[in-house]
């Protein structure tokens, strides 16, 4: 049995999708009536606190979502059942698109020519070539490898830390605590996709503002946040912005969403907001995909995209 706990999502569409993919599976949604006991498989979003309650014979969990913060912090998660993370092109293809966007437009100093057609000012200031300027990315999983793949091929000078060390093409890559100064030193624009864990909350802060490098781009480096939005000290993203710290701000997440109008990010100079949009798990795909993963281990093949709650990702 297969039962669905996706809080946001029409569980009822998510089923007549599932249907015809899991022939031989009964598939229930919350509201209806079933034996707890007999549920092998949970597709889970947005955990509420009764998510695990009687389900003591899963097999495997299913994450629609491609961060499993939320889920590794639920107080009932089953330390012993594998949690299997959602991973989609569509996804990854909408992330690196975000993150590609964002880098040119500082790049290309958007926030400056901005200013100058407010006051109808007619300023001929040329952009560096792309090769010029180093994006550094942080997070070098499936959604920052794409971006730095992305990156490379736009011509920027690319760079990305990750906690282990990774090879990727065309990129100089950094790891580990000790490299972390260095990578940030060399970096103009800095670009965020790590996983949320306790040792990342937070990573997004004055001091590491200060550590970017501040002589390439005009104005002052600048970060895009796209993960999570507990990685970043909004204060501090505010601080750095007025006091010239960082030149530009692209930021699609929040400690608080939907960000309160009271939020002085909205009025911070050069801070550019997008509501949580530059990347969303596809429903159509994700019944695709937990289809193609219950049948390949009931096919006795492992289990695809596995999640280390140790490290949190």
């Amino acid at each position: 049995m297969l039962l669905l706990h996706l809080e946001g999502v029409d569980e009822e569409a998510f089923a007549r999708q599932l249907l015809p993919l899991l022939k031989d599976h009964r598939i229930v949604r919350r509201n209806e009536t079933f034996d707890p006991g007999e549920v092998r498989y949970l597709a889970v979003w947005k955990p509420l606190p009764d998510a695990f309650a009687g389900l003591d014979n899963l097999k495997v969990i299913l994450s629609l979502g491609a961060g499993v913060d939320a889920l590794l912090s639920h107080p009932s998660l089953p330390r012993d059942v594998p949690i299997v993370r959602f991973v989609d092109e569509e996804l990854t293809q909408c992330m690196s698109d975000y993150v590609l966007c964002n880098a040119l437009m500082h790049l290309r100093a958007q926030s400056r020519y901005q200013k100058d057609q407010q006051n109808r000012n007619w300023s001929q200031f040329y952009p560096p070539p792309a090769w010029e300027i180093s994006v550094g990315v942080m997070g070098l999983g499936v959604l920052g490898s794409d971006a730095v793949e992305r990156l490379v091929a736009a011509g920027f000078s690319v760079r990305g830390w990750s906690r282990s060390p990774k090879k990727l093409k065309g990129a100089e890559i950094f790891s580990g605590a000790d490299q972390f100064g260095p990578f940030l030193s060399g970096t103009d624009i800095l670009v965020n996709l790590l996983p949320m864990t306790p040792q990342t909350r937070g990573i997004l802060n004055y001091d590491l503002f200060r550590q970017l490098r501040r002589d390439r781009l005009k104005g002052g480096p600048a970060i895009i946040n796209a993960a999570r939005g507990g990685h970043q000290v909004e204060a501090d993203i505010v601080r750095a912005l007025e006091d010239g710290t960082l030149g530009a701000a692209s930021l699609d997440v929040f400690n608080q969403e939907p960000l309160p109008a009271s939020s002085p990010l909205w009025d911070a100079p050069n801070c550019y907001i997008t509501p949580h949009i530059a990347a969303i798990s596809n429903p159509n795909s994700g019944a695709a995909h937990f289809a193609r993963v219950i049948k390949d281990f009931e096919a006795g093949r492992p289990l695809p995209h596995l999640v280390d709650p140790d490290r949190g990702y």
